[in-house]
């Protein structure tokens, strides 16, 4: 859907971002995470075609961003960190002015708009002026006039930052929302990884212009992770584990605890930890691997 090849973006002598390659598949939700000035809004710019890269190639669903522009910026919907309302207008005269520019057809113009309303749920807000708005329900003007053009793929750039806590849960709701639909892709650049971690199937972390993982959050947390830590439920005889279980091969230690142990092991050794408690009759209840939160993962790669 989205693919970024060897793209390099240069100011005179600094390099911005370093020969960078990712690409993302249709209909998922990914979070691109850098430290500040790490290269994320400048490559976020040169994806939505509003910066030219100094080389390399930017493709959405086939299609070159530099040598087809209008097309691509028909399939993309944009909202910066900081979105460009205007406060004297209402919600549907902005609207109106942004379908306008998107080159939405007049024909299908009115239902584009209103269609961007109701995903916003911004029926009650459609006659208010921007500027009488809370922060929350601006940003969701901002969201409504990303979308009004139906794009194949949405970019964000810190879309719950200086929103109430329930204002986030609404706008990270509503992103999941808009990404279901229509097979859309979203990608958005966040600093609170949790909301990336709750959110997100992929994860971009670009640090120094250079692109350090690009994964899914599943396979990068296991990928970095240095132990395995396999938490085990039993219905008796916890201590016992301590005995049955450090024969299995990448076991290095057992841990007990009141209703079983925490197992630190080289490898994922589950199958087999569950077969040794299985056959000594411990009645297994529950077997589980511990991984790092996003939040270690991230650290780890921009240290």
């Amino acid at each position: 859907m989205l693919e970024v090849r060897q793209v390099t973006k240069r100011y005179g002598q600094f390099e911005a971002v370093s020969d960078i390659s990712f690409s993302v598949e249709k209909g998922r939700i990914v979070a691109f995470l850098g430290p500040n000035g790490a290269g994320k809004t400048t490559t976020m710019r040169m994806i939505t075609g509003y910066m030219p890269p100094t080389s390399g190639t930017i493709l959405l669903n086939g299609v070159d961003v530099f040598e087809d522009p209008e097309t691509c910026k028909r399939q993309i919907g944009y909202l910066p960190e900081n979105p460009p309302l205007y406060p004297e207008l209402t919600v549907l005269e902005y609207l109106e002015f942004v379908a306008n520019i998107k080159g939405v057809e007049k024909t299908k113009k009115d239902a584009a708009i209103e269609e961007a309303i109701e995903k916003t749920n911004l029926q009650d807000r459609r006659y208010t002026l921007i500027g009488q708005l809370s922060k929350g329900l601006k940003q969701r003007v901002g969201i409504a006039g990303a979308v009004v053009n139906h794009p194949a793929l949405l970019i964000l750039d810190e879309p719950t930052v200086g929103l109430d806590p329930l204002q986030v849960i609404e706008i990270r709701n509503l992103i999941k929302q808009l990404a279901k639909e229509e097979g859309r892709t979203v990608m958005l650049s966040t600093h609170i990884l949790a909301e990336a971690e709750e959110i997100c199937e992929q994860v971009i972390i670009i640090h120094n212009g250079r692109i350090m993982a690009s994964e899914s959050i599943e396979k990068l947390k296991a990928g970095l992770q240095e132990r395995f830590h396999i938490r085990v439920e039993v219905k008796r005889s916890p201590e016992t584990l301590v005995d049955i279980l450090p024969g299995i091969e990448g076991v290095e230690s057992v841990q007990p605890n009141e209703d079983g142990a925490v197992i630190v092991a080289t490898r994922d050794a589950r199958e087999e930890i569950a077969e040794r408690i299985i056959q000594r009759g411990l009645g297994l209840i529950g077997l589980s691997l511990a991984t790092d939160d996003l939040e270690s993962v991230f650290l780890k790669l921009v240290r």
